[in-house]
């Protein structure tokens, strides 16, 4: 397994509700991008909506904090943290859509560290249209000291 996917496999969401298949650039700590190809199988596309799927906005944003998550969990310098959760969005803009067979390309940059706190800001584009940016903090468990 090569470097970049095995930061990837520091997410701890399950096949289904993982929206980065793979990362393209990591400076850890840094900042990152990846890709997630819309299948048009997955199971709340049926639903989102009949007969036009698109991909949600909200997915979008998991998307985009998934792939800030790997960028921090993967700094040399800081611990990685446990239990790692999206806690805030703030100014996401959902400017476009993407649907079955379109690739939606991910960048994600660690802003600061505070503490269990990690603000990033990230994107997604389909082709060269930016549908979404947005702010995010996430927050974790420091991991346990001595040992």
């Amino acid at each position: 397994m090569d470097s970049l996917q095995k930061a990837l496999s520091l997410l701890p969401h399950g096949p289904d509700f993982r929206f980065v298949d793979k990362l393209s650039r990591l400076e850890p700590g840094k900042t990152g991008a990846g890709e997630y190809q819309v299948r048009g199988d997955e199971p709340f596309l049926r639903g989102h909506f009949p007969g036009e799927p698109i991909f949600p906005g909200v997915l979008l944003v998991e998307a985009v904090a998934q792939l800030a998550g790997v960028v921090a969990q993967c700094d040399p310098n800081i611990p990685a943290l446990s239990n790692l959760k999206l806690t805030a969005i703030h100014g996401a803009k959902i400017r476009g859509t993407a649907r079955p067979g379109e690739i939606i390309h991910l960048e994600a940059t660690v802003l600061k560290r505070m503490g269990n706190l990690i603000q990033a800001r990230g994107t997604a584009k389909v082709s060269d249209n930016i549908i979404l940016q947005a702010e995010l903090v996430l927050s974790g468990d420091s991991p346990p000291t001595g040992s």
